[in-house]
């Protein structure tokens, strides 16, 4: 014992004579003369207090180590570099402030859903799992808002570029004065569009600007100065033309301010509305028990759970839905093709690539042509393959929660009836302790009898075979006829419970049709998204008639460029217009008379009859005169289409979003409450009339 103390004394002397050696040599160091320039030069400059902003880059550093948090760090970086141009700092504070601000409503609800539901362990479980939704919707929300903020910063500095391009009466000085002195977010997409207006080979970077542009007004303002810059500008009506399409850009820009205000509004509590039933399910079955004991046989039992997993799945359901119908893929082009690497990485793997390519439909035929079409028109960005592998695996996941459930089902039952105490005409209130005890009494001696009973064979256990049992327990030596009665058959009732509860074939059935129905479930979504996306239809071609209003009066603007720009900015018509365009060079004529036959929207008929007209027969400002004449009623058409849309999203979005509280309330308390109730009184009185 004393060697070992003098061995740990000389490690600690050692310890302490490398620490002294090691301050030495950096206390050295730190004195030099570079070390003294170097700390005189940051006199000053060094931040003396607590600062958010440095405190939010060491956040990020920590985020994108997390395994868990990296990937929604790496999701946001890819929509906010579009906003941040090359700002590196910016980017990374706004990630890390969203995703403080995600975990900060993120923890405390976590605490909330372990407290309600800490002896629920599947249903703490599945609520969990949705909390990774709800994270997502908030930091999407987070991001949402930066670029709503861009887009009213543009109105400000649409202002700024008439008085500046008052004063130099050029494009790119304009810009280029405005950007010094604009707010941070916009200056960086104005000294963009600066730089690609002065660089060698403009059109070619503007073409890459349209890929990473935020919006798509940033868009049309970059494209409309390159064609000013190019073919210079004009007057018209005595104002310039130029400055003219800049106030078209501000309006639209304006209708989609208001548009996504009132959107955001209306929608505001919904989401939220949709996802609050989850959180009652606990509460809720804790009052009714509480206050109605008879119910906790429903409450505790198989039938409990299951109206417990249908409402989480609707609540889930409604609450995708809720998010679709608020956003369908609209005029903002926010860039949210980035890739997700979950699913590239699974399609890399040689065996998932051949399954999913057993299921996904050939190159060139009709299925894959229909399948590519839905992708298109829903706006999403999930490639075919990715979709076949998430229905898969939806429908392999949908296949085996089935099963899990209802083992756990079958083991929520048989632990019910071992565990509850015997319940005897209690209507009303909660059970009394001596109740309670002497139920529990008679559920210890119902367990003996069962174990017994398992003991045998089931053909063995009959009705006389469970009464002899119940005769010479000894528990009911004093007991009447009518008792004895009662306990057999509630004994036998346990003992035909316990035994029925397996695996049945009508349960694997359940299980394929889950299968069948989460295979079919993205297609499902995207379907309802196109319907959406629909709804929209007005509004995009409103926002075409504004794109030629622009372009027709600038000289050299031909019925091609025209189509080029609808397409850069199509979203429900891309695909027909695609391939107009590219068939535009083997006949004009034909290209148009083409994308006519496909479409079935009339206003846009129209206008490809006016295009028609345009190609042979009249100039464009003559093809489309009515639009420069009937301005001002285009423009209070497209507010009252904007009022129609954001009404019957309101109307569609209050049914989706209710739908789970109706279903909390009407299907989990009132339909259990009355029907266990009648079910009670009746065989009280049934008792009652017996007994007299």
């Amino acid at each position: 014992m004393d060697d070992m103390i003098k061995y740990l004394l000389m490690v600690v002397c050692g310890l302490l004579v490398l620490v002294a050696i090691a301050y030495a040599i950096i206390y050295k160091k730190n004195n030099t003369k570079e070390m003294k320039q170097l700390r005189q030069l940051r006199q000053g400059t060094k931040e003396k207090t607590f600062s958010m902003e440095i405190m939010y880059q060491k956040l990020y550093l920590i985020y994108i180590k997390v395994p868990f948090l990296k990937r929604y760090v790496i999701k946001l970086r890819r929509r906010l570099e579009i906003i941040n141009i090359e700002d590196e700092y910016s980017t990374r504070k706004q990630t890390s402030k969203s995703i403080t601000r995600a975990l900060a409503i993120a923890l405390p609800f976590t605490v909330l859903v372990i407290v309600f539901t800490h002896e629920n362990t599947l249903l703490m479980s599945i609520l969990l799992i949705f909390e990774l939704f709800l994270i997502e919707t908030v930091m999407g929300g987070m991001v949402d808002k930066i670029d709503n903020k861009l887009l009213k910063q543009q109105i400000d500095f649409f202002g700024e570029i008439r008085h500046a391009y008052h004063e130099y009466n050029m494009v790119e000085e304009a810009i280029y004065q405005v950007a010094q002195d604009d707010e941070v977010e916009i200056s960086r997409q104005a000294e963009k569009i600066y730089e690609i207006l002065i660089s060698d080979d403009p059109e070619s970077e503007l073409e890459k600007y349209y890929d990473v542009a935020p919006n798509s007004y940033l868009k049309e303002f970059a494209g409309v100065s390159y064609l000013t810059k190019e073919f210079g500008d004009r007057k018209v009506d005595k104002a310039s033309l130029y400055l003219k399409n800049l106030n078209n850009i501000t309006q639209e820009m304006q209708l989609e301010i208001l548009k996504r205000d009132k959107l955001d509004y209306v929608f505001q509590s919904l989401s939220v509305i949709s996802a609050i039933p989850i959180l009652g399910l606990e509460p809720l079955k804790s009052w009714a028990v509480s206050n109605f004991s008879f119910t906790d046989s429903f409450y505790s039992g198989k039938w409990g759970m299951i109206a417990q997993i249908v409402i989480i799945i609707l609540t889930f359901v409604c609450y995708i839905l809720i998010r679709k119908v608020k956003d369908s893929g609209s005029n903002s082009n926010v860039a949210k093709n980035f890739e997700n690497p979950i699913q590239a990485r699974l399609y890399k793997n040689k065996i998932i690539k051949k399954i999913v390519d057993l299921f996904l439909p050939k190159s060139g035929s009709a299925e894959h042509r229909k399948m590519v079409r839905l992708l298109k028109e829903s706006a999403s960005k999930t490639k075919i393959e990715w979709l076949y592998l998430n229905r898969i695996l939806l429908a392999i996941g949908g296949f085996i929660i089935t099963l899990f459930l209802c083992f756990e089902l079958h083991a929520i039952t048989i632990h019910y009836v071992y565990t509850e105490p015997v319940s005897e005409n209690n209507i009303l209130g909660e059970m009394s302790e001596y109740d309670k005890k002497k139920g529990m009494q008679k559920t210890e001696q119902d367990n003996k009898i069962l174990e017994k009973l398992a003991k045998m064979q089931e053909k063995e256990v009959t009705r006389s075979v469970v009464e002899k049992q119940v005769k010479f327990s000894g528990y009911y030596d004093d007991a009447t006829e009518e008792q004895l009665k009662t306990a057999t058959d509630r004994i036998m009732q346990k003992y035909k419970t316990v035994h029925s509860e397996q695996l049945q074939w009508f349960e694997l059935l359940l299980a394929m049709i889950v299968a069948v129905i989460s295979y079919f479930g993205p297609i499902f979504i995207l379907r309802f998204q196109k319907q959406m996306r629909q709804m929209e239809m007005e509004d995009e071609v409103m926002q075409f008639q504004t794109i030629i209003l622009m372009l027709m009066k600038i000289e050299r603007v031909n019925v091609e460029i025209i189509l080029e720009w609808l397409e850069r900015y199509s979203n429900i018509f891309r695909e027909p217009i695609s391939k107009c365009v590219n068939n535009y060079e083997s006949g004009a004529w034909e290209a148009l008379e083409e994308l006519k036959n496909e479409l079935v929207y009339m206003p846009l008929i129209r206008i490809v009859e006016s295009l028609q007209a345009a190609v042979e027969k009249i100039p464009i400002e003559d093809a489309f005169d009515e639009l420069d004449t009937e301005r001002a009623y285009y423009q209070e058409k497209r507010k009252d289409a904007n009022e129609r849309l954001i009404a019957k999203k309101g109307r569609i979005g209050k049914i989706i979003g209710f739908a789970p509280m109706i279903a909390l309330f009407v299907g989990y308390l009132i339909v259990p409450l009355v029907v266990i109730g009648l079910l009670n009184m009746t065989n009280s009185f049934s008792t009652m009339a017996t007994m007299m």
